[in-house]
């Protein structure tokens, strides 16, 4: 029986007889024999970052770290130094990566963060290093006593290593999204079943239940329609399959980096940050920053997945022998979109559309906004019902707002927009037995699906720009479209040999 299976059947027939750790160690001591030991997977800009924000939480060991690449200064960032400035704070090193040019990140940077940290901060601990690897496989296979794994790399491994890990025993919390195909999603959904693991992904930042009160009290009368929209993407958006075949970097595994996805000549346009912009790889802007504004949303009322997907994507040409023509680009996002999903009546809510805006495209300035002199923001979320309109939690016009909570125009108005993210405790205390996640990987799920949903919308359109293809009608009980089954190909990925998935 390995020790995180004896933790878990012993604890409760213990605990009133076993002297208690922290009375033996001091105020806030916490044994290693009651840390969560964790295997941390990508160790990137981001997972650098949210490394850095998990090493001081006591009850987590980070034993083992993986990436493809071993260590590198080429990744791509939002600014030139956060990374190294992060770091140097951290590890308050002011002369760290003195020598370096460039965005550093790769498993040599995490291994080396965790050890300085461990090493200064739990030196009376009997801490024995952190191993490092290029293949999550060899992690799983050889760190036989994990508790958990975090996952922090691009999102067409995210189901391929959460199952890996999940089928091992582990507990999982993962950057968003949950996968990027509705074949990955469902299969996720049913091996977190299946395992009872603890789970956690890490878009999630609490409800709309203040949004959802508003709108059963009658505020904007009967919802009709839910607008979305983003400046993303704030990365290039290529229109074009690079032809040109730069070296591998050194210590970099383009094998394992691709992963599930069938091969192909590296390039630096597919990895870092650029990634989110391919379908193979990532789930464009909406996977990116969807998870965020609606799962709070999906959560609060309860919705589940659409009947119809009617997804716009912007339009590219071309100049071939003095010609201008369409540009088909169905192996990339657009660079920006519309989509509209059509939900049925669910619960206590009549039919509704949901519409999504990306790459700078959003709805209209409503009335009610120019009444206060002002234009509707870059981003944003907005209720629309048959009496009036919610806008990022907030009734407008103003005097509305203050109308509904009672107050003066001379008085503060201070609205609750949702009940926070709860950081990492939320899920730790998971880990260790407590009350699932609210952030848990079955409640993303019909979100998650909605939002690849959308993506197979925007691959079918994108096809044969112009055409006559119609909105997809969605069986979700049957995972199929109905009125265009060449599109269902776009469920599933194509899979490379030897990395193919499946449940228990």
């Amino acid at each position: 029986m390995e020790r995180r299976e004896f933790l878990g059947a012993t604890a409760a027939a213990f605990a009133a007889t076993v002297v208690p750790r922290h009375v033996l160690g001091g105020a806030g001591f916490i044994a290693p024999s009651d840390k969560i030991t964790m295997g941390y997977i990508g160790c990137g800009t981001q997972g650098i970052r949210e490394m850095i924000s998990l090493l001081p939480e006591e009850d987590i060991q980070i034993v083992a770290v993986c990436d493809p690449n071993k260590r590198s200064t080429n990744y791509v960032d939002w600014s030139k130094n956060g990374i190294r400035n992060s770091i140097r704070n951290f590890l308050e090193n002011p002369s760290w990566g003195e020598g370096l040019d460039g965005i550093p990140g790769g498993r040599d940077i995490g291994k080396e963060i965790v050890e300085t940290y461990y090493a200064k901060n739990r030196a009376s601990e009997s801490y024995h290093g952190c191993a490092s690897y290029a293949d999550f496989r060899e992690l799983l296979e050889k760190e036989t006593d994990l508790d958990a794994v975090k996952i922090m790399i691009p999102d067409h491994l995210h189901a391929t290593i959460s199952i890996a890990a999940m089928k091992k025993g582990c507990h999982v919390v993962m950057h968003k999204p949950l996968a990027n195909r509705v074949y990955e999603a469902r299969l996720i959904d049913e091996v977190t079943r299946q395992t009872g693991v603890a789970t956690h992904l890490s878009a999630w930042r609490g409800t709309s239940d203040a949004i959802r009160d508003m709108i059963l009290d009658g505020a904007i009368g009967s919802l009709r329609e839910i607008h979305d929209w983003t400046n993303r993407p704030v990365w290039p958006q290529y229109t074009d399959i690079p032809t040109d075949t730069p070296p591998i970097p050194k210590d970099f595994d383009w094998d394992l980096w691709l992963g599930p996805v069938p091969h192909r000549p590296y390039h630096p346009h597919y990895t870092h940050a650029v990634f989110r912009g391919w379908y193979d790889f990532g789930g464009g802007s909406m996977a990116d920053m969807g998870n965020y504004s609606l799962w709070p949303v999906f959560d609060a009322f309860g919705f589940g997945t659409p009947i119809r997907i009617d997804a716009n994507p912007s339009t590219d040409c071309q100049i071939v022998d003095q010609v201008s023509t369409s540009k088909i680009i169905d192996f990339a996002f657009p660079k920006a979109c519309t989509i509209r999903f059509k939900f049925a009546a669910q619960g206590k809510y009549p039919a509704f559309d949901l519409h999504w805006y990306d790459g700078g495209m959003k709805p209209p300035t409503p009335p009610e906004l120019e009444m206060d002199n002002k234009v509707i923001p870059r981003e944003g979320t907005m209720f629309v019902g048959d009496q009036g309109k919610i806008l990022n939690g907030q009734l407008i016009p103003e005097k509305r707002m203050r109308e509904y909570l009672g107050i003066g125009e001379d008085e503060t108005m201070d609205v609750r927009r949702g009940s926070g993210s709860g950081g990492n405790r939320i899920w730790i205390e998971a880990f260790k037995g407590g009350p699932p996640s609210p952030g848990n990987f079955l409640n993303a799920k019909a979100v998650t699906e909605t939002i690849a949903l959308g993506s197979v919308g925007l691959r079918v359109r994108s096809r044969e720009e112009g055409s006559n293809t119609p909105p997809l009608d969605w069986d979700t009980q049957n995972m199929q479209f109905t009125n265009l089954p060449e599109a269902n190909e776009f469920l599933h990925r194509e899979y490379r040999e030897g990395w193919e998935l499946k449940g228990i």
